[in-house]
């Protein structure tokens, strides 16, 4: 039994990596400070008691007396509503908190995942996205707290890396959806269903014709977990998402039609940077982790739809 951190651990992907290493067998410190995390997301996990709750904000030194073996270091505002909310916490969770992360893990002698993103790779000039493109970035842009907060900690941890030879590696996460997502988060998938099912006009921004991969939280988690396990990927820089492509305008037609809804789609401006193709290379990950999707979007939706529907009807807004 290995004893791992994870930040921001009550988030999103983050509580869904707190179960599975759970059911791995090994001992769970979760640290959130709930600024974009939920605390219903792990309070099934609370009576565990080899899981441990922290309410930490990730810019404060994180002094922990125990031993950790791993840390997966998630804690990051990760959707547009919330980094353009929070911008400045957004940048300082990528520096400071990377670095305090990373003074964690040369102290306890830990293995650490940073988990990055699509969004270091900007407005792609190159399709789909490999590990070795550099990116297409404005640096001074609406998404730049959050492009940037990224492309630094991904520096920061290599040069702990050579410097130090902490034993890192890095996930580029690609879009991502499942149960947990808030239903005002702000990405397609969470806007589209909690529209269509109030039978509200669905917003799609632009014409629709840009695509976007989405991978099932269910498969993110096995690749996540897998990265940390594998000695191949110290050092290195792997994505990790699904490589199947929908334009936008598809996915919310798709989504009108499982949940049966009268919406109408209405178009507005595109946001500023917004990138027209956003899909990872994942070659890199089979051939180093053995990893690829196994839920297509299909089976993901439907699960997904049916967590919202069980969840606004029990909250009674549905």
């Amino acid at each position: 039994m290995k004893t791992v951190l994870v930040t921001g651990g009550a988030g999103f992907i983050g509580s869904h990596l707190c179960e599975k290493l759970l059911v791995e067998g090994h001992k769970v410190i979760c640290l959130d400070d709930l600024s974009t995390g939920n605390e219903n997301n792990i309070h099934h996990l609370l009576s565990d008691v080899r899981f441990t709750y922290l309410k930490r904000d990730i810019i404060q030194p994180l002094k922990i007396t125990e031993k950790i073996d791993h840390i997966f270091h998630l804690a990051s505002p990760a959707s547009p509503v919330d980094y353009q909310r929070l911008p400045i916490e957004t940048l300082l969770a990528g520096s400071l908190g990377t670095h305090n992360t990373l003074e964690l893990a040369k102290e306890k002698g830990a293995a650490l995942l940073l988990a990055s993103t699509s969004e270091v790779y900007g407005d792609p000039a190159i399709h789909p996205q490999r590990e070795d493109y550099w990116g297409n970035v404005n640096p001074i842009g609406p998404r730049s707290c959050y492009d940037e907060s990224k492309r630094f900690a991904e520096a920061l941890t290599m040069a702990y890396h050579r410097k130090y030879d902490l034993n890192v590696r890095i996930v580029r996460i690609f879009n991502t959806y499942g149960q947990r997502m808030r239903k005002d988060d702000g990405r397609a998938i969470p806007n589209f269903i909690t529209q269509a099912m109030a039978d509200e006009p669905i917003t799609v921004y632009g014409d629709g014709s840009q695509t976007r991969s989405f991978c099932y939280v269910s498969d993110m988690v096995e690749g996540l977990y897998g990265a940390m396990l594998s000695q191949d990927m110290r050092g290195e820089v792997v994505n990790l998402g699904n490589q199947s492509e929908i334009p936008v305008l598809e996915l919310a037609e798709r989504i009108r039609s499982i949940t049966k809804s009268h919406s109408k789609i209405v178009f507005k401006k595109l946001p500023e940077d917004d990138p027209k193709q956003r899909c990872p290379d994942t070659s890199k990950a089979k051939e180093i982790l053995g990893w690829g999707p196994v839920v297509d979007l299909e089976e993901g939706l439907n699960k997904t739809i049916r967590w919202f529907e069980e969840t606004l009807e029990t909250s009674g807004h549905l």
